[in-house]
């Protein structure tokens, strides 16, 4: 991977995806900063993070104010010098009837999923620039391509909102030496969608993915092995969609 002595900022880190993305960069000796509004999960997560050898830190942060962002960012540059990715990974997802999704569920949804990663980028970029070098992944979602039905609109159309940001933050930073891209999930087997009601026959390798998929198609992106990709959405969905 060539990311060994990195440090990375991994929101929404404390279980789900966002755990296994810690867990995956940790085993490739990179510096893992965890940030998430869930302290008690967090600490469960610093715990998996005991056997590996680089450093993992747990930051609470609520991706939703953006003065608690730039608070965490300056603490992660100020205890490791360097920040070299920048996971957007926090997120969430309700289950609502497209015509029962009242104002301030609509704003919740965003405020995290869209205006937290948008605000996230903002916060990071300067960091980046400085150093000539970053690497950003955003989360977007299936739902995000092909709209929702098992999830609520306003989380399908936060996660479109997350694959045209990432395009437009990809143009924006190239000439910093920052790549952009993100990871569009399909069913992942999680917290998140274990009251959905999906069909495994839609999938064409009838399965769901795992935490640990997205997880390696995250570290793909940060690599050196994708240098000279940027403003790419990446699908994980087992082939549900092919574009």
């Amino acid at each position: 991977m060539k990311i060994e002595g990195q440090t990375a900022i991994v929101t929404g880190g404390a279980k789900g995806i966002g755990r296994h993305i810690a867990l995956s960069l940790l085993a490739e000796g990179v510096n893992v900063a965890v940030a998430d509004i869930d302290e008690s999960n967090m600490a469960e997560t610093l715990k998996a993070a005991e056997s590996y050898s680089a450093t993992a830190k747990s930051y609470k942060m609520n991706v939703a104010d953006y003065s608690q962002i730039k608070k965490v960012v300056t603490e992660v540059k100020n205890e490791f010098e360097t920040i070299d990715i920048m996971v957007n990974n926090a997120g969430i997802c309700e289950a609502i009837r497209f015509d029962e999704i009242e104002e301030d569920e609509w704003d919740r949804v965003m405020d995290v999923n869209l205006k937290g990663s948008y605000f996230c980028i903002r916060a990071i970029l300067p960091v980046m620039k400085e150093q000539g070098y970053g690497r950003i992944i955003n989360m977007s979602s299936l739902a995000g391509k092909t709209g929702g039905i098992l999830v609520g609109a306003h989380y399908s159309a936060s996660k479109a909102g997350i694959i045209s940001l990432t395009k437009s933050a990809a143009k924006f930073a190239a000439s910093f030496g920052v790549n952009v891209n993100a990871v569009s999930p399909g069913l992942i087997d999680t917290e998140m969608t274990e009251d959905l009601d999906y069909d495994l026959d839609q999938v064409p390798l009838k399965r769901m993915g795992k935490p640990e998929d997205v997880a390696e198609a995250v570290k793909f992106l940060v690599s050196k092995s994708a240098d000279y990709l940027t403003g790419e959405i990446i699908d994980v969905d087992g082939g549900i969609l092919m574009d």
